[in-house]
């Protein structure tokens, strides 16, 4: 997994969303995570990251004091602030804003906001002058904010670069508090000023991997929410008139130039010192220190689990790789450590091994967005709160069943890519809409976790050789069907979870699966399912990539990321029903790199789709077949 999911130096994010074994067994929604070798065209992302955040509650009572009780002498500083915007023959504030555009014309707007943001700056160094120099305002709606795919811009926000002016290039990993300011009080809607400030939330918490939630704001018109993103979507506060309250507007914009790293939504138990970073886990009754390495993968999404891997390796032991992997779980289901345990206690080969996992804690308290990160904000609360929504979002539309609903007869499964109806191998399985039926848990929550392997590598399409790629596949069935033997079925067959060791001095298995999120113990989705998958995870791999991890677009499969599931499973139907049209397509899609591989494909392609066709039953010995034809190729 050395790879940043995001597209940075030029290496493409790889195949996202898995998919459903069954339409009818499996309800698929797309996430923004699931952007596979894409574009992200603004029209394609916004329409997904609509479905994926749901519906947005505002007018939560309590929502400053919530974010911002925790910031030593607001209250007072901010009404001594204002108190000096308003004295004087050429006072700030009197019946308004001095100098507020009358229109409320965008590019007026933002030239005042930035200038008073300056003034308040000024105003309040007397009461807490070390916090205010931490990072200032930034207004700059016309360049793009660099880091992200494809260009962003951002209208206005703080920044934690202390010398940024009106011609600094900003980088997403840079802002910490983005905001959004339409002209029109008309648009303080879902489709227009909330999914904006959205999609800038997104790449905030792309690029900042330590980054629980983000909090920003919005001004359309003369009217200002605060918001917050997290893991299960967004939050905002009653919005005010801030030329009638100019209180609570000093309050905000010194709120967001003192608040601590951990009220703007940083990892606290990540410490950061001499510029390394470490965590401490409990290991047999002794606290260990782990050194964070370097960002393997961050999951580019705002609602769902939002998986992030580091490469790390112990204080005591700087040889031996780790991978530390944080991720934000449905409170139901059970943890992925527990299954890794049990498979590396029971001798499972070729799969990650287990050293640690925990349930992550702040301040004593456990951190799930719910109770922590919201501190006990009930959306039930909101101004626009209807039940009916929330059982939308949270009733059949799930791709992440909780695993303790499955003796309910709901399957625990994801959109996986496992058959012709199915959606390209994925690089990190669809951030979750839901985690069951709402008449089981009216109030979604989601609970950040902790786990630590003793196995580290890098995806499979980042393998030196074709030969390498076609072992690493090999081992990563064998290790499929030692897991299957255990009597633990995957359930997540995509290509970022298949793993290649080419290092001779790490002890790490040559070739292994990861990834036991969706994992389950009873035969609820056939080990066909999964079979299936290794067909198209090597075939994505053949179409987009022209060498190790040399990633690239290709327009008639960028679509795949954001059609719907019928269509995307006339695609897949078409692409292997026949053979003349398979080695076809091949022989025009698959890179020259690749190209060599297309008789093992088409191979493959007659066995796992015997007659153009899925399989009519199960077939144990399927795995054998399929090893062959990998050792086969290998040799060829």
């Amino acid at each position: 997994m050395e790879f940043c999911g995001r597209c940075r130096s030029g290496i493409y994010a790889p195949p996202p969303r898995t998919i459903a074994s069954s339409l009818q067994q499996t309800p698929w929604l797309h996430k923004t995570s699931s952007f596979a070798n894409s574009s992200e065209y603004r029209q394609d992302v916004d329409r997904v990251l609509k479905s994926e955040l749901g519906p947005l509650y505002v007018g939560l009572p309590h929502f400053r004091s919530t974010f911002f009780g925790g910031v030593s002498g607001l209250q007072s500083a901010s009404d001594a602030v204002f108190q000096r915007c308003t004295e004087g023959s050429n006072a700030a504030f009197a019946d308004g804003w001095k100098g507020w555009p009358k229109n409320a014309n965008q590019e007026e707007v933002l030239s005042w906001f930035a200038d008073l943001s300056e003034k308040l700056v000024t105003f309040s160094a007397d009461y807490n002058s070390a916090s205010t120099h931490l990072r200032r305002p930034l207004a700059q709606p016309n360049k793009p904010v660099q880091g992200s795919t494809a260009e962003r811009k951002l209208d206005i926000g703080f920044v934690s670069d202390t010398s940024a002016g009106k011609d600094t290039r900003c980088q997403w990993s840079q802002i910490l508090v983005p905001g959004e300011l339409k002209s029109n009080p008309a648009a303080d809607t879902a489709s227009k000023a909330w999914l904006d400030l959205g999609r800038y939330a997104r790449e905030v918490l792309a690029a900042q991997d330590t980054r629980r939630f983000v909090l920003g704001f919005t001004i359309c018109g003369s009217f200002m929410r605060i918001w917050a993103f997290d893991r299960l979507g967004g939050v905002a506060s009653e919005r005010f008139d801030i030329n009638e309250d100019g209180l609570q507007f000093v309050s905000t914009i010194l709120g967001f130039l003192w608040m601590s790293e951990e009220d703007c939504g940083f990892d606290p138990t990540i410490i950061t010192k001499d510029g390394q970073r470490t965590i401490e886990i409990e290991q047999n009754g002794q606290t260990e220190s782990l050194i964070l390495e370097s960002l393997m993968i961050r999951a580019p999404c705002i609602a769902g689990r939002a998986t992030t891997c580091w490469k790390a390796h112990r204080q005591a032991d700087p040889e031996t790789p780790l991978v530390v992997k944080d991720s934000w779980q449905y409170a139901e289901r059970d943890e992925e450590g527990e299954l890794l345990q049990e498979a590396t206690e029971r001798g499972v080969v070729n799969v990650a091994r287990y050293y640690h996992h925990a349930t992550v804690r702040i301040r004593g308290r456990t951190d799930d967005v719910r109770d922590n990160v919201r501190g006990g904000l009930d959306i039930r609360t909101a101004s626009n709160y209807r039940p009916e929504r929330l059982s939308l979002s949270t009733g059949t539309g799930t791709t992440e069943a909780p695993r303790k609903s499955r003796s309910s007869g709901r399957s625990g499964l994801k959109r996986s890519s496992s058959q012709t109806g199915a959606s390209l191998p994925s690089n990190k399985r669809p951030c979750s809409a839901s985690p069951t039926k709402a008449s089981i848990s009216p109030l979604p929550n989601r609970v950040h976790r902790r786990i630590v392997l003793r196995d580290y590598g890098k995806p499979i399409y980042m393998a030196s050789t074709r030969t390498a790629l076609l072992a690493a596949l090999e081992g990563c069935i064998a290790g499929h069907q030692s897991l299957q033997r255990a009597g633990i079925l995957h359930r997540d067959i995509s290509v970022n979870n298949f793993m290649i060791n080419e290092d001779n001095d790490n002890p790490s298995w040559p070739s292994f699966l990861i990834d036991l999120d969706l994992a389950i113990k009873e035969q609820r989705h056939s080990f066909m399912h999964d079979l299936e998958s290794f067909f198209w995870v090597i075939f994505w791999i053949c179409i987009h990539y022209e060498g190790p991890g040399n990633g690239r677009v290709v327009g008639r499969f960028d679509k795949w990321n954001f059609v719907d599931t019928e269509e995307l499973a006339d695609s897949k139907k078409g692409a292997i029903s026949d053979e003349a049209d398979f080695v076809r397509s091949a022989n025009e899609y698959f890179t020259e790199y690749y190209r060599p591989l297309i008789p093992c494909m088409n191979t493959l392609r007659k066995t796992v789709f015997p007659n153009g066709r899925r399989w009519a039953k199960e077939d144990i010995g399927l795995y054998d077949r399929l090893k062959g034809i990998l050792r086969g190729a290998q040799e060829d």
